[in-house]
């Protein structure tokens, strides 16, 4: 596995030198959110969660972190994407860190399938314009178990329908686990994700402004519910 990410990220830096930075696009960013909430699920109290891509003609590859600012016991976490878009389609492969799990010494380079904080998934989708469709599936590292107590390929599928409304930018949510699995918490197919986001950009100066969001978040499975405010910061 440890062999398949080097040789992805080495696909992504050899397009990148072929092309000369002629057509990259570079995205830096970061967003600081009031909770992390995570497909209905509880991941932490505040935090600042840095971006750093790049993407050549669909081809992306990007870092994504999110680290707690007021609960030193709050997980850590470093995901590493490569994906690939084209028109409305697109599939992915992301490589997520979390400081705890199978590795009681939170090591980032142990990758060992029964002792690593390492979880890997796939997921593909298309995006239709009034509505995309997500489907993720984890087929490698600390996944969770079914009711079998075996691998349980913990999937997750979501819909997202985008508006606008009142000069503001909108997304409602929609995701669901399946089947069984301990990674998400469920004894079978479950809704654990209704959300609905509000986004409006903060204009500061004339050539720079602040996104600025809201969301209300629901897990019918856990009975829990989550109101979260954030905002992102990029050049």
């Amino acid at each position: 596995m440890k062999k398949i990410v080097l040789f992805a990220m080495g696909l992504v830096l050899s397009s990148t030198a072929i092309a000369q930075d002629k057509g990259i696009e570079t995205t830096i960013q970061a967003d600081f959110v009031s909770q992390y909430i995570w497909r209905g699920l509880d991941a932490g109290s505040v935090a600042v969660q840095p971006t750093l891509g790049i993407d050549y003609k669909g081809l992306s590859l990007s870092a994504w972190g999110s680290y707690g600012l007021t609960n030193p016991d709050d997980t850590k976490e470093f995901d590493l994407t490569l994906a690939y878009t084209t028109g409305g389609f697109n599939i992915g492969i992301t490589d997520y860190w979390f400081s705890v799990g199978g590795d009681p010494d939170g090591r980032y380079f142990k990758y060992d399938a029964h002792g690593t904080n390492h979880v890997f998934e796939a997921n593909i989708g298309y995006d239709f314009g009034p509505l995309s469709l997500q489907w993720f599936t984890n087929f490698a590292g600390n996944d969770g178990v079914n009711k079998d107590g075996k691998r349980a390929y913990s999937s997750y599928v979501e819909a997202n329908v985008p508006f606008r409304l009142a000069a503001c930018d909108w997304t409602a949510t929609a995701g669901a686990v399946p089947y069984a699995t301990s990674f998400y918490g469920t004894s079978g197919f479950a809704v654990t994700n209704l959300a609905l986001k509000a986004t409006k950009d903060i204009k500061v100066t004339d050539s720079f402004s602040i996104p600025v969001f809201a969301q209300v978040v629901g897990n019918p499975c856990s009975q829990k519910a989550y109101f979260i405010f954030g905002f992102t910061l990029q050049p």
